[in-house]
């Protein structure tokens, strides 16, 4: 399968998919319209849809408008890719940590599907929604690893920048601040790594989340009512962040959907039943794809069945999402890996780009791609990447498929667009988009890069994580 041949500019460069089985096809095509549509300021939308939450996902990425905040693009990617690897850093920390169970029963057939975008315009490469809090509206980056939901707040000591308005609780009849003898405030350990704190004069409940690459939210535990597309969620429990510094772009904070009693997952979980899923969009503008919290699939639109292998479940390693990975293919042609087995276990991440895998599973898989991508020239490699070319010239670049394979035979095919990172606009460098993590006792993670065209389902009270392809193309 192949496209016509296409005309090439070397100022703005995008790369076009044409879905493939064995393999896809990339086309180079001008695109100065796009770039013009990446700058156009949009606001993330929620609805009711067939008595589903739909909350309006999109991709939180670089705006590719040339230069940000005086740096190049290369610059700004280099410094995403950076904070990237030290969130990998963070996570191999926390896998390890104490009991973090939070399971309980109950279900609903309650459904409401949230609209989650790119989020190009804030400055990340991860992935937004916008909720209701209070009176007003908050954009969070929708986090798989993370259980406590913070946002900025008014006044705020010190914030990163953001877009939209600060939250401020003094507008709020509804919000207030949860005391050091709160059940809440216990769970903090679990959920923020460090337990809540008081001082003398403070009675309210005080979380600090910190993260390895230097980034923190500081503030107080509160509740007020959260709005997924009309569904209200009373006494929410969130952090209310009054000192928050980080690579979170334009964004009011984070959407924790990990697995403490303190996530919206664990805090909904008599409206959803404990189950949501969602489907990440290619485009960084004028699409979107969704977060579905719970279970019925009839809101889906996959166009392949939804195929399930079991959760992992590791008191011992943390709240993550576990699955375990047993093979990869390349262009259709088994890795050979002593890396892959019935218990290596790795996280499905929304909060992390690029997929991060163990050397011993890593290597083979580089080496299998160079040997099928061997017709085009290398290039040097680009921070976290170290297998990169120069397509500079070629006008159809023949891209092997990437299959991930997880336990009980499942396999899961990456959408052509998540193969390749074009580092540079004129394709000079253009990297494999996986990454290699430094030791064997590290965990590899599934990251969003990875994740986009697939319908993902979380049951968290069935133990086991769904996969679909899907357009998660919404406008």
């Amino acid at each position: 399968m192949a496209w016509g041949a296409c005309g090439v500019a070397a100022a703005a460069l995008l790369l076009l998919l044409a879905g493939g089985g064995g393999g896809g096809v990339h086309c180079l095509q001008e695109v100065t319209a796009s770039r013009r549509a990446l700058q156009r300021r949009f606001h993330l939308r929620s609805r009711a849809e067939s008595g589903a939450t739909v909350l309006e996902l999109r991709h939180h990425g670089y705006d590719g408008s040339g230069r940000a905040g005086g740096r190049s693009r290369e610059e700004e990617v280099g410094g995403l890719f950076s904070s990237d690897a030290a969130r990998v850093s963070s996570l191999q920390r926390r896998v390890g940590g104490g009991d973090r169970s939070w399971a309980e029963d109950g279900a609903s057939k309650a459904q409401r599907r949230v609209p989650v975008t790119s989020g190009a315009r804030f400055g990340t490469l991860n992935y937004v929604a916008t909720v209701g809090l209070g009176g007003g509206e908050a954009t969070v980056i929708v986090d798989t690893a993370s259980e406590l939901t913070w946002v900025q707040c008014a006044p705020c000591a010190s914030c990163h920048d953001q877009q939209d308005p600060l939250f401020d609780p003094s507008s709020s009849p509804s919000y207030a601040v949860l005391p050091c003898n709160s059940s809440s405030c216990d769970e903090l350990q679990v959920a923020a790594g460090t337990p809540g704190t008081c001082g003398d004069d403070q009675p309210a409940c005080s979380y600090t989340l910190s993260y390895r690459d230097g980034s923190f939210s500081h503030g107080v535990l509160a509740h007020d009512k959260l709005s997924l597309a009309g569904e209200v969620i009373d006494g929410f429990v969130f952090g209310c962040g009054t000192s928050n510094q980080g690579p979170f772009g334009g964004t009011s904070g984070l959407m924790g959907l990990g697995r403490s009693q303190l996530s919206l997952i664990s805090q909904t979980i008599d409206q959803f039943g404990g189950v949501f899923s969602y489907c990440l969009p290619l485009k960084e503008s004028e699409s979107s794809g969704s977060l579905v919290l719970g279970d019925d699939t009839s809101v889906y639109r996959n166009s392949t069945p939804i195929v399930y292998t079991t959760m992992v479940s590791d008191p011992l390693q943390g709240p993550f999402y576990f699955v375990n990975l047993t093979g990869i293919t390349i262009g259709g042609q088994e890795v050979e890996s002593s890396g892959f087995s019935a218990s290596s276990k790795v996280i499905i991440d929304s909060g992390t780009i690029i997929t991060s895998l163990v050397p011993s599973v890593y290597n083979p898989v580089k080496a299998e791609f160079l040997s099928q991508f061997a017709e085009y020239p290398q290039a040097p490699g680009f921070s976290i990447l170290d297998t990169c070319f120069n397509l500079t010239g070629f006008r159809e670049v023949q891209i092997p498929s990437l299959k991930f394979v997880f336990e009980a035979g499942v396999e899961v095919e990456v959408d052509s667009s998540g193969v390749l990172y074009f580092v540079s606009s004129d394709a000079s460098q253009v990297c494999l988009a996986l990454a290699s993590l430094k030791s064997e006792y590290e965990t590899s993670i599934i990251g969003n890069y990875q994740q986009k065209n697939l319908r993902i389902i979380f049951d968290t009270l069935g133990s086991q994580i769904g996969f679909a392809q899907e357009t998660c193309d919404y406008i």
